[in-house]
């Protein structure tokens, strides 16, 4: 089973999620772990693998949209297509991704507006049922 951590922001909207994506992304990256961001559609990939070059003045995160054939730690990627596990699992996506369980750990990011509240609360009473051990983290 794995170890799966909401972090829920006291802010609202996409950016804030996208944000604190990039910010877990270096911070699991800088401890030598390896990172798969899954969104739900190609533009929200296209503007994650964007904003991962900006989020922070000289940051530096490196990374490629999945399935690019290179083999950077950080890899992003959309839809129902399965991925290759790495140690941590970012994900942004309304509903838990298929393969969330081939990941030791898991990041499920909430921001305070009541529909990403709802959705939140769905995907942990669906982990909590999975037997997955769940910790929240208030931002």
């Amino acid at each position: 089973m794995a170890q799966v951590d909401f972090y829920v922001l006291d802010r609202v909207g996409e950016q804030a999620r996208n944000t604190l994506a990039c910010k877990l992304a270096e911070k699991a990256w800088r401890l030598e772990n390896t990172i798969h961001i899954h969104t739900m559609t190609r533009a929200d990939a296209e503007h994650l693998d964007a904003l991962l070059w900006t989020f922070r003045d000289g940051s530096f995160v490196p990374h490629e949209l999945a399935g690019s054939g290179n083999d950077a730690p950080i890899t992003i990627g959309y839809g129902p297509s399965a991925v290759e596990a790495r140690d941590l699992l970012i994900t942004l996506c309304d509903e838990i991704p298929s393969f969330a369980d081939t990941f030791p750990r898991v990041a499920e990011l909430v921001t305070s507006d009541e529909s990403c509240r709802k959705k939140g609360r769905l995907r942990y009473a669906a982990y909590r049922d999975q037997g997955h051990t769940i910790e929240t983290h208030k931002l």
